[in-house]
């Protein structure tokens, strides 16, 4: 079977994210929101999700894509026997009056390399999940597409009738195409593009710069950091998992899934990746989401929210075709009405640096002791509960070892913030859940394997408990932890470092295809238990699962080595950033000369 890998990258502002293929497509664009209906979808229907094109005159040509250094522009270059030429996409994105200008404007700009050659430029937008094209309607300088509320507008240097009848051009100078939403660009075209390429490049590089990484795989961990920055919707603070929907799992499984949400667990992995190359903004924005989320009449929290704190989304199915034929195609997860009670400890650790950090002030984190309050009184409600688990089995509840880890992962941070914050009963509380749920991860161990299962009353490993060493359960005990990571391997390593989640029988059948997360957090696993030789090959062995531009999908099938799932997966790439921050802790040695 041929190895299949996703063929686009991706631009992004904060507001928006657009998929660019390889053959200069933009399949993938919702506007004006990452959860909005499509303009763009060629990525689920290549007949009903419209186009957005820039290619020659024959069928006949090679591409090749790559991002300009240390930022989210990419370059397409197309070349073909009467020359070439190259395609520069980017979101603007840049400090403007003391805030970021980041519009809904996407910006392709056109510029010949060699020979002389010829580009025809076929935009086709659509409304209504690809039910309806939208009309177009000429300007002088621009095009609008008549349909939806809004106004999207082309704006172009470029003949717009040869942009409607899709009729070849030669590439004399420099062509710009402006797609706008909302509001439409109303200055020059080639001096604004041009300013604005300026300004978002110089933006997205100064922000690499203020990172702070070792230089174990760098190049990928810079990457992995620029693709989690733009899945952070900043004007409410939420981060989502993926900006698609339903790119199935495995071909014909059926699991295929909405992604463009705020998970609460997800966003706690990404906070972690941040804080962990010295990046504390995205922290802040969060905070501010988290402390508008709605929560039921028990104070209770659901895994996930629209990326504006909406609570309810339900799940509906698409007559679309589907990422090559894969149905159903979904809109909507019916994941909110799951309960997962990992949450409330995963919100505690991931609020923790703004206590343990000096460099946030008082007034930064002061008005949070109730939710704070609120999030160890919902731990202790739900000690006992049994929920649908980190994988969101929709059909088995349990009791599940990853969710008491979180308890005690929360309840630790809690008695720490209690502790900075000199609240005696935020810290008594907070340990005595601490005790409570160790004692219920103990009630997981299965003494003739010396490991952890799934959940209590279960014989099967599970993947997430690898976290039960990359979290320091085991404290400085090294045989438990190397138990532990034994049995794991024994059930779910696959080849090539790869890992799966679980073996069992799932809602869906046993999961055929591996998770990258699972493999990243093995590979640091390996190197807490000082297995770093392993982890630094298992690490360089992973990298070979990327596409073109070093993205990374969620499922990788072991035996073919091709990318499934939603893509760019933001757990995947924060499993990248963990791993390889932990490896260079591990290789971070004072050298003096």
């Amino acid at each position: 079977m041929q190895k299949h890998t996703y063929g686009s990258g991706l631009i992004g502002n904060c507001a928006y994210i657009a998929h660019v293929e390889l053959d200069t497509n933009i399949s993938w664009l919702c506007l004006p929101r990452f959860d909005s209906d499509f303009i763009f979808g060629g990525m689920l229907d290549r007949e009903k999700g419209g186009r957005f094109t820039i290619l020659p005159e024959t069928e006949t040509f090679e591409t090749s894509q790559a991002y300009v250094e240390n930022t989210n522009v990419l370059e397409t270059l197309v070349s073909y026997e009467e020359g070439s030429y190259k395609v520069t996409d980017f979101a603007p994105r840049f400090k403007n009056f003391d805030r970021y200008y980041k519009p809904l404007m996407v910006i392709r700009k056109v510029e010949c390399v060699s020979g002389s050659p010829k580009i025809k430029i076929n935009c086709r937008p659509v409304t209504a999940r690809g039910t309806q094209y939208l009309r177009p309607s000429f300007g002088s300088n621009h095009i609008r597409y008549m349909g939806i509320d809004q106004e999207l507008r082309l704006t172009s240097n470029a003949p717009l009738s040869y942009i409607e009848d899709g009729k070849a051009f030669g590439l004399h100078k420099p062509i710009y195409l402006v797609l706008t939403y909302g509001r439409p660009l109303e200055a020059p075209i080639e001096s604004t593009a041009e300013r604005f390429l300026k300004e978002t490049t110089a933006y997205w590089q100064g922000w690499v710069k203020s990172t702070h990484i070792s230089n174990f795989h760098q190049k990928l961990v810079l990457r992995s950091a620029l693709i989690l920055k733009v899945h952070q919707y900043e004007d409410t603070g939420a981060i989502i998992a993926a900006s698609t929907t339903s790119l199935p799992e495995s071909p014909g499984s059926t699991r295929n899934w909405d992604y463009r949400y705020c998970w609460i667990r997800d966003t706690y992995y990404t906070l972690t990746a941040f804080n962990g190359i010295g990046h504390f903004e995205e922290l802040e924005k969060y905070f501010e989401f988290i402390q508008n989320l709605p929560s039921d009449e028990k104070g209770r929290y659901q895994p996930l929210y629209s990326i504006t704190g909406d609570s309810l989304l339900i799940e509906e199915i698409s007559e679309l075709d589907g990422y090559l034929g894969n149905k159903p195609v979904r809109f909507g997860n019916q994941a909110f009405t799951h309960i997962q009670n990992d949450l409330y400890g995963q919100v505690l650790v991931s609020l923790l640096p703004l206590y343990s950090d000096q460099r946030f002030t008082e007034d930064e984190r002061s008005s949070s002791q109730p939710m704070i309050m609120n999030l160890l009184d919902k731990i202790e409600e739900t000690m006992h509960e049994k929920d649908a688990g980190l994988w969101e089995f929709r059909n088995l509840a349990q009791e599940h070892c990853y969710t008491f880890l979180f308890h005690w992962a929360g309840a630790c941070a809690a008695a720490k913030i209690g502790i900075r914050m000199k609240n005696d009963s935020m810290y008594s509380q907070a340990i005595r859940l601490r005790d409570e749920a160790v004692k219920k991860i103990e009630a997981c161990y299965l003494p003739d394997r010396k490991a952890y299962a799934q959940a209590i009353g279960s014989t099967y490993m599970d993947a997430a408990t690898l976290q039960m060493i990359t979290m320091g359960y085991f404290g400085d005990d090294l045989e438990r932890a190397n138990n532990h990571l034994r049995a794991l391997e024994e059930d779910l390593l696959a080849e090539d470092y790869l890992f799966y989640r679980y073996k069992h029988m799932d809602d869906f059948g046993v999961p055929e295809t591996t998770f990258l997360i699972c493999a990243f957090w093995y590979i640091e696993a390996l190197a807490c238990v000082g297995r770093v030789d392993e982890a630094i090959e298992g690490f360089g062995t992973l990298t070979k699962y990327c596409n073109h531009l070093q993205l990374f999908s969620e499922d990788v099938d072991h035996k073919t080595g091709s990318q499934w799932g939603n893509f760019p997966q933001a757990y995947s790439h924060v499993g990248l950033m963990n791993a390889a921050i932990r490896i260079g802790k591990k290789l971070d040695r004072p050298t003096f000369l």
